[in-house]
């Protein structure tokens, strides 16, 4: 196969990080320098630090979306790079601090497809999985509500802890091997964040 061309194959899955470092572009400083690490199946892994000290670098390199400087990022024994990226992506579920909502129902905000590939039921178990069981309970038009008020004038704008809830109902919905958690909790209260 050439570069970039292997697809993932099922199962499980084992991440390394070999003498990764990284740096951005017309820089001359590390944001990570020389970082070794294993995650197997099943494992969790909590990357704590101050601001500014790469926990989100390390977390976009993981999902690809930034090429190491130097070393090499493995999954079950390969470069990454040699894996197709949209067979990559297929594997993670990630969550992201910053939150992109879109003037869509909340059943298609959550499965980020059209409305003939969603599956409602699916993205609703996934709203009140995620906490937001009590706001799904005050809307009229439930899953059917739409977000934002920039088409329809009944649309409803969520808070900054809602927001982050329906990003972590986006990765349930999705329901990859591997779920990433880039501070999705920022912007929530200590009790729903202990939920």
């Amino acid at each position: 196969m050439t570069k970039g061309d292997k697809p993932v194959s099922d199962g499980e899955h084992v991440i390394e990080f070999r003498n990764v470092s990284f740096k951005y572009p017309r820089s001359e400083n590390y944001v990570l320098r020389n970082i070794n690490i294993t995650i197997k199946q099943g494992e969790h892994l909590s990357v704590v630090g101050l601001n500014g000290a790469g926990k989100s670098t390390f977390i976009k390199l993981l999902l690809r979306l930034y090429e190491v400087t130097e070393g090499e990022i493995l999954l079950n024994g390969v470069n990454i790079k040699q894996y197709n990226k949209h067979s990559y992506y297929k594997i993670f579920s990630p969550a992201f601090q910053e939150v992109e909502l879109f003037a869509f129902p909340l059943y298609m905000n959550v499965s980020m497809s059209s409305a003939d590939k969603s599956d409602k039921e699916k993205a609703r178990q996934c709203v009140i999985d995620s906490g937001l069981e009590n706001k799904l309970s005050e809307l009229e038009k439930g899953m059917d509500t739409e977000i934002l008020k920039i088409v329809y004038d009944d649309g409803v704008d969520l808070s900054g802890g809602e927001k982050q809830k329906l990003m972590l109902a986006r990765a349930l919905y999705k329901d990859a091997p591997v779920i990433v958690l880039d501070e999705p909790t920022a912007a929530l209260d200590p009790i729903a964040e202990n939920e």
